[in-house]
């Protein structure tokens, strides 16, 4: 009886997995079956002379802050210290197509029928189909099984636009803000809802890093996770200010963002009164930035990612220097940061080979 061959996992030498960490990951022992056949970018926080172990079987590069250093010499600047947010510099340093990054206390989570849930394999299928950000299904997703479009959608947008962004959800501990944290300490996400949806073109939305897949080619130079951490006014922003930027430009350029499945387990919440410490200007601060965002316009010039970007720096500089002097700050490290992305990331060659972390 011949021996069942496995399918090939989907974009198995077109996608890495970042993952910020600051300790040893055993994590991905759940993972593996999943993950193994994958190449992983694990960005090192904190101490770099601390040896992070990483369980036998997977194929890893690994980076720390002297790593960054030596590769970006002073543009290392823009790169977060003590700060999740490190993990974007995974991003720039990947060769692939598209990337996947998922936080260390995070764990397979089950389907309400029991099966585990392949969050990769849901990204991968969430980016390889259209979204439609000019026109709203009722049937949330149509390219989804099961699903298509409802009667009166407009046969002229059916086709949909490129999928930049895929934001994936989270059971039990829920991605709260500090107040909501101090107020509902108990509360846990059991809602499985079973939707993919379109985030429509013109709405902002709160960007989770923990469990996020996206397009590196299409919109990879806006994925930058700010100046946060160690050093800064203000932390848990990094993903929020990346997803607003992200938003903006996807809105501009007529690519597509998708919110929803998959999700995963997220398992330990963190201290509500570090995260007051760490979020408590940015709590102010959002009431700006918001409506900043919102009322920000690109003009039709900007027609590459880096463009527009460099183009929201200087809205930045302009309109929020006046909030607070750090957003002067970070408008520089957007520039900073273009500019290191470009050079690790020239257009139609080979990036420089700097860029080699401790390979496995």
């Amino acid at each position: 009886m011949a021996t069942p061959v496995s399918p090939i996992p989907l974009l198995k030498d077109e996608l890495d997995i970042v993952i910020p960490t600051i300790r040893n990951l055993d994590f991905l022992e759940m993972w593996r079956p999943f993950f193994q056949p994958y190449h992983l970018i694990i960005v090192q926080d904190g101490d770099p002379s601390k040896v992070i172990k990483v369980p036998e079987g997977f194929d890893y590069e690994l980076y720390n802050r002297n790593d960054i250093n030596r590769i970006l010499g002073p543009k290392a600047s823009c790169i977060s210290f003590k700060d999740s947010a490190c993990r974007c510099f995974g991003f720039m340093v990947s060769k692939k197509k598209y990337i996947y990054t998922i936080d260390d206390d995070c764990f397979v989570a089950k389907e309400p029928s029991g099966k585990d849930i392949n969050a990769l394999e849901q990204h991968i299928k969430n980016l390889l189909t259209p979204s439609t950000p000019f026109f709203f299904n009722t049937l949330y997703d149509p390219y989804q099984a099961g699903a298509d479009f409802v009667r009166g959608y407009p046969f002229s947008l059916r086709e949909g636009v490129p999928t930049a962004v895929s934001h994936g959800l989270w059971l039990n501990i829920p991605d709260y803000d500090a107040p909501t944290q101090l107020v509902k300490p108990r509360e846990r996400n059991t809602r499985y809802v079973d939707a993919v949806m379109t985030i429509p073109k013109g709405t902002l939305f709160p960007m989770c890093g923990m469990n996020l897949g996206f397009n590196r080619e299409l919109i990879g130079p806006a994925m930058y996770f700010g100046l946060m951490g160690d050093g800064q006014p203000i932390g848990r922003y990094d993903d929020m200010w990346a997803g607003w930027c992200t938003k903006v430009i996807c809105d501009h350029l007529g690519l597509g963002v998708k919110t929803g499945l998959p999700y995963i387990w997220h398992s330990k919440a963190s201290n509500p009164f570090v995260n007051l410490k760490k979020e408590y200007k940015g709590i102010y601060w959002q009431e700006e930035i918001i409506p900043f965002f919102q009322t920000t316009t690109l003009p039709k010039e900007c027609t590459t990612v880096q463009k527009c970007y460099i183009e929201l720096s200087k809205h930045v500089k302009a309109k929020l220097g006046k909030v607070d002097e750090y957003f002067i700050k970070l408008a520089d490290a957007m520039v900073t940061w273009i500019e290191a992305w470009d050079e690790l990331n020239p257009s139609g060659g080979k990036a420089a080979e700097l860029a080699n972390g401790a390979s496995k």
